[in-house]
């Protein structure tokens, strides 16, 4: 069953279009990769995700609802830039991700010190518990990294928008990272966009992988058409095509 629907999807920004005649469906709970070159509107796709922009065409809707007009908390968004609040220590930016869900924010007395004892548990699972009482401009970039992904993961919201979230994270971090996002994301059934250039984590991590290419090129003019979803991989059976451009898109383009 459809969870978010992606409709026809077209964004420009003044004369110079991005992405073009995107369509998309996708059950809750799937994780999807999305890859492609730069500048092919990989993250405008995610910001269009997010409602922090307004598609010039089409709509996206999540659950049936109407579309969003601007970003509420069944989405959260880790950006390829860590984001974290600089004036809470380590543990605090953990304990105000699992805040975000409540309509009255923080917590107090015996809830507090659960949610504590489950950041503690989170920070070890990432390898930041010796740096709980710090605050975050004492670690390195990819420590706040570490800090923002988690965060973003303990909010639990229903969909998640991941930009290049483990970019600056070395190698071993990096599938430690895996590990927890994917053990979070069983718990929780959130549905995962993700951007990534590493097609080896698109496909490990991902259940399908949407390519974003242009499929309209003109050489005189390379910023003359949008990208879209040239092909979309299941990546659970071992990449066989889940659909292509051609078979899921009878839009036409404007005139």
């Amino acid at each position: 069953m459809t969870y978010v629907r992606v409709e026809n999807l077209f964004q420009s920004y003044g004369r110079r279009p991005i992405i073009e005649r995107v369509n998309v469906d996708v059950a809750e709970g799937e994780f999807i990769s999305i890859v492609g070159a730069s500048g092919c509107g990989k993250s405008t796709f995610l910001r269009l995700m997010l409602a922090q922009e307004t598609p010039t065409r089409g709509q996206i809707s999540i659950n049936g609802a109407n579309p969003a007009r601007e970003p509420g908390l069944d989405r959260g968004i880790v950006f390829q830039r860590y984001s974290v609040f600089p004036h809470l220590t380590v543990r605090d930016n953990i304990v105000a991700g699992e805040s975000f869900r409540r309509g009255w924010g923080r917590f107090w007395g015996a809830e507090r010190r659960a949610a504590l004892a489950r950041a503690d548990e989170t920070l070890a699972r990432i390898s930041l518990d010796h740096v709980a009482d710090q605050y975050p401009a004492t670690l390195s970039g990819g420590m706040q990294q570490r800090l923002a992904i988690a965060q973003a993961l303990v909010a639990k919201p229903s969909v998640l928008l991941l930009d290049e979230p483990f970019g600056a994270l070395d190698p071993g971090t990096r599938l430690q990272m895996h590990d927890f996002l994917t053990e979070l994301r069983a718990q929780a059934a959130m549905t995962v966009f993700m951007v990534t250039h590493d097609l080896a984590e698109a496909f490990k991590l991902g259940d399908r992988v949407l390519v974003f290419d242009k499929v309209r090129w003109d050489p005189q003019d390379p910023n003359l058409h949008g990208a879209t979803i040239t092909y979309d991989f299941d990546a659970r059976h071992g990449g066989i095509p889940f659909q292509t451009l051609k078979e899921k898109t009878n839009v036409p383009y404007p005139a």
